[in-house]
């Protein structure tokens, strides 16, 4: 299990590299919701979503033959544009994997930053491409299933809970589990009051069936929403969840892509659907809590251009 002390050393080693990405309130999301809202922006983050942490850590920690041999990592689009461009940066070269599915604008940025790309026709296709790689003596980026990556995704948790004001629970959207296990890792052991939602997609629901399972299993992907789609948990983020997170919600693709619209609206803020989910999901906890409820949103990212989110709109009849 990942601790605090793990998370404030992987702060210590991305400092510099990375953006302490704002804690604000948020009053238009709080009339909205009925509750007090905390957000945190890290769609602010470099690149563009907190992913930049973990790649930034994992990267820094390479020994010089890993420098030399470069790295693998595969995608559902931000993980990708993160490896790309901090790899790029670190001038060290990146191979990144993505499903044919990953928006467009994420494939543009991570051959813009100097990766070669490679584009398999799903998801678990693209898992699979990865052993290719590794095999020819590259070093794998794990977008979750790695200490190293989850401490550093914790750091977001680790600003959360020195820059917010009182909270009783935190909302984290999940895909392979990486971000919410860190981030809930740092608040277990800095504020240990406050309850830990996950929220996933209906097609994306890696961590509802493990949990649901007793432990990691394969799921079929469907989601529009490509930043969660996992085709499993891990282990690592499974032994995190189920012992930290109080329960994790799943929302339609639907509320997810009306929760971006909203975010837009009520809090003046571009997100992605990997982070409008955090809008239905809240309306749930508030009703699960009630009265008093003070919530803390952690706004993962923003790389949906408007024709994405027009596009999804429109798809799913929403003004």
């Amino acid at each position: 299990m990942i601790t605090v002390a793990d998370v404030e050393a992987a702060a210590e080693r991305i400092a510099g590299h990375v953006i302490r990405t704002p804690t604000v309130p948020s009053p238009g999301l709080s009339a909205l919701l009925g509750a007090q809202v905390t957000a945190k922006l890290e769609l602010l983050q470099r690149t563009g979503s907190f992913k930049a942490r973990g790649a930034t850590a994992k990267l820094l920690g390479l020994s010089a033959a890993e420098h030399a041999a470069g790295v693998v990592a595969v995608s559902g689009g931000n993980h990708g544009v993160a490896v790309a461009v901090m790899a790029g940066a670190l001038g060290i070269e990146a191979t990144v994997v993505m499903p044919r599915s990953a928006p467009s604008r994420a494939v543009e940025t991570a051959e813009a930053a100097g990766a070669s790309v490679v584009l398999a026709d799903t998801m678990d296709g693209a898992f699979a491409l990865v052993d290719e790689f590794t095999t020819k003596g590259l070093t794998l980026v794990h977008p979750f299933d790695d200490p190293v990556v989850i401490a550093a995704q914790g750091t977001v948790g680790l600003e959360f809970a020195q820059d917010a004001e009182e909270l009783t629970d935190v909302l984290v959207s999940i895909g392979g589990g990486g971000l919410i296990s860190g981030v809930a890792a740092a608040l277990h052991g800095l504020r240990p009051g406050v309850r830990i939602w996950g929220v996933e997609t209906e097609g994306a629901r890696a961590m509802g069936e493990a949990l649901d399972a007793g432990g990691p299993v394969p799921v079929e992907l469907s989601s529009v929403v490509s930043t969660l789609s996992a085709p499993s948990a891990s282990a690592l983020t499974y032994e995190h969840v189920s012992a930290l997170v109080t329960d994790v919600i799943t929302v339609t693709d639907a509320e997810a892509v009306r929760g971006t619209l909203d975010l837009a609206d009520h809090a003046k803020v571009w997100a992605e659907p990997a982070a409008g989910c955090l809008l239905p999901g809240a309306r749930r906890v508030v009703e699960r809590v009630g009265e008093g409820a003070r919530l803390g949103l952690v706004v993962c990212g923003g790389n949906a251009t408007t024709a994405d989110v027009a596009a999804w709109a429109e798809r799913f009849g929403l003004r």
